[in-house]
């Protein structure tokens, strides 16, 4: 499958500002002051997964997120691990996170990235789109623990989530709602 040829998707964008002095560091991330600048900076590429049903739902994750007192509505997403390439931490992910196991990487249709917060974490995520079938849906496996449910919700209730605030999440609204403008 052809990757996006986009500059983006190495991170960070900020090489010029400096000095650089870590803050904090772990094995996720850095905190960093770059010439003033304090940014969050991700050790490995970050991915998103837009799994499209049949042409009629997306499948969302209820996400357990303590840091906010909440169970959010979102897109299955991560880290890739040191050794895999982007669309294998996709298929990795959409497995861990719904139970949908995918083995087929030419079905990943990589999208156009979308900023996350650009003054503060230069990251620019690799997002995937893939179909599947009702079937696929329904016959999932268990997902992980940091997951309360896997929902696969028609087109028209995600609009009406969105509108209405129960879909909250900044990014998965960005890659949805470019989903239904296309």
């Amino acid at each position: 499958m052809p990757e996006i040829d986009d500059p983006r998707l190495v991170s960070p964008q900020c090489h010029s500002l400096t000095p650089v002095q870590t803050i904090h560091e772990n094995p996720w991330f850095f905190v960093r002051n770059r010439g003033g600048y304090y940014t969050i900076e991700f050790k490995t590429p970050q991915i998103t997964i837009l799994p499209i049903v049949e042409d009629h739902s997306i499948v969302m994750v209820r996400a357990k997120r303590p840091v906010i007192g909440d169970n959010t509505l979102e897109l299955p997403a991560g880290g890739a691990g040191e050794a895999e390439t982007p669309v294998i931490a996709a298929a990795r992910e959409l497995a861990e996170e719904t139970g949908i196991e995918i083995r087929e990487y030419d079905r990943f249709q990589l999208l156009p990235s979308i900023a996350l917060l650009v003054n503060r974490i230069p990251v620019f995520p690799h997002i995937y789109q893939i179909h599947i079938t009702q079937q696929e849906f329904d016959f999932r496996k268990k997902y992980d623990d940091e997951i309360i449910s896997v929902e696969c919700i028609c087109f028209e209730d995600v609009k009406r989530m969105i509108v209405n605030g129960e879909i909250y999440v900044s990014l998965p609204i960005a890659i949805i709602s470019r989903f239904f403008l296309q």
